[in-house]
């Protein structure tokens, strides 16, 4: 939309009283009125300048919206209601030649910088952007009372994970809406439980909520697409009474764009990236897909993880492809994979250096996975760490080779898993008696790369219901811009 009349032919100068080239420059400002036809904008007070008699009321900012103005003075020449040229601050030649007056600001200093217009004072532009943009907001707007405390609201209401959140203004959701080149109105998924389109302009309402910053909402977007796909199977990792929550592992240059952890503390706190991400993602399942605790979320105990779980693989100095590479997708591609998983199980071998003994060392821990007599029903995600790797590296394995070998140590013959052998009740059936059993279904056990540089820890995160007909698959999809 313009603010020009299309027959307008002449200048527009736009400046403020909170400027010293403004004032500096009103002799040159007032002789322009003279010769010229000039419309002078005032984005602070229509008083100004004084030697001007009809300043036009600038104080709403959408001419200097609508024109991009950074910086005051500006002066734009106008033909036909259409800028055909623009100079910000003051430069005595330039002015001169623009406006074909010679002597134009003979007593004024050659040069002096303007200042920032105050429509790109922070916040400015995304109210600007709501009230005179374009984009326009579909979500329904909540009215508080004058005295009403913002934060106890969205508790009240059940928006909030029982941390505080952020409260989603127009101009915050309209900032996040900017981290993306994708319409607000595109529906990304149906959100389990309740099965409701999600459009972005949604995502990024609970995106700030959660905290985050707009550079990551391509990430919360693929997310939460994940969540939505019918292998994940979102409403089952909710309606299970086990400890599943979705953990989101993020790879390619776009963890290190944003600044996310690949580090020290990678599975903990501290990283703004890693900790609003994780947390976005289970906004949306809960306020837009209806996916609370004590409702469609039926988890006995959960874990801290549900609040949000989300790391970026080490890549930078791996050794072995990464996971995303492993899943078919290119080093250079950004993704996320989604993996319904539990808690954190420590692996802690401080003695291992030769990759066999690792190997074993890890599969130890990894039997364990939801209980040590079960097999072939879970699936895990283990994160080795750089100490770890080193070990591999020096000896020259594989990441293919490490698999096998970790394969080979995960089977078991099926009359020592069987239920009741032990004194423990639990365990396979009878008919797997004469079986060899694999820990994991194939491509059930997937392996990441992070974490800190001493220290020879791993972690195993256990699975749900991985590869049953009711069960979560891993899942992983390329970021969109």
């Amino acid at each position: 939309m313009s603010v020009i009349p299309k027959d307008y032919n002449g200048f527009i100068a736009v400046l403020k009283r909170d400027c010293a080239t403004c004032q500096l420059i009103e002799p040159a400002i007032f002789e322009l009125t003279r010769a010229l036809q000039l419309q002078v904008h005032s984005q602070d007070d229509p008083s100004f300048p004084e030697s001007i008699a009809d300043v036009i009321d600038e104080r709403k900012l959408e001419l200097s919206y609508r024109l991009d103005i950074e910086v005051v003075p500006t002066l734009i020449r106008v033909q036909a209601g259409k800028e055909t040229a623009r100079l910000i601050g003051w430069r005595r030649a330039d002015w001169r030649r623009l406006t074909d007056l010679p002597a134009l600001g003979a007593n004024l200093p050659e040069f002096s910088p303007g200042c920032g217009s105050k429509s790109v004072e922070p916040g400015m532009p995304e109210k600007l952007a709501f009230k005179f943009g374009d984009t326009t907001l579909q979500a329904r707007r909540v009215d508080l009372a004058t005295e009403q405390d913002e934060h106890e609201l969205m508790h009240e209401r059940g928006w909030s994970d029982g941390l505080p959140v952020v409260p989603p203004t127009e101009e915050r959701v309209l900032k996040m809406l900017a981290g993306t080149t994708r319409s607000p109105s595109e529906i990304i998924g149906v959100v389990p439980p309740d099965n409701v389109s999600c459009a972005i302009e949604k995502v990024a309402i609970n995106a700030v909520m959660a905290g985050c910053k707009p550079e990551y909402l391509p990430v919360v977007l693929a997310a939460v697409e994940a969540a939505c796909l019918d292998e994940f199977c979102m409403h089952g990792v909710l309606a299970t009474t086990y400890f599943s929550g979705p953990i989101v592992i993020v790879n390619g240059p776009i963890a290190e764009k944003i600044g996310m952890n690949w580090g020290h503390n990678v599975l903990g706190q501290g990283n703004r990236a890693n900790s609003t991400i994780g947390r976005a993602l289970q906004l949306v399942i809960r306020n837009v897909g209806g996916g609370r605790p004590g409702g469609v979320d039926r988890a006995t105990l959960g874990q801290p993880g549900k609040v949000g779980f989300c790391f970026a693989e080490r890549e930078r100095d791996s050794y072995w492809e990464s996971l995303a590479v492993e899943r078919g997708f290119s080093a250079d591609e950004s993704t996320v994979t989604l993996f319904a998983g539990g808690g954190v199980h420590p692996v802690g071998d401080q003695k291992s250096r030769r990759p066999e003994s690792l190997t074993r060392s890890l599969a130890l821990t990894l039997r364990t996975v939801y209980h040590g007599k079960m097999y072939g029903g879970r699936d895990a995600l283990l994160v080795v760490s750089p100490e770890n790797m080193r070990v591999f590296r020096d000896a020259g394995w594989s990441k293919a080779r490490f698999r096998q070998a970790l394969e080979e140590e995960l089977t078991v013959d099926g009359r020592e898993v069987l239920a009741g052998v032990a004194g423990i009740d639990e365990g396979m059936p009878a008919y797997t008696a004469e079986k060899r059993l694999s820990k994991f279904r194939p491509g059930g056990l997937l392996i990441a790369h992070a974490g800190g540089g001493a220290g020879m820890w791993a972690a195993v995160i256990t699975g749900w219901a991985g590869g049953s007909a009711k069960g979560s698959l891993p899942v992983t999809v390329a970021i969109k811009s």
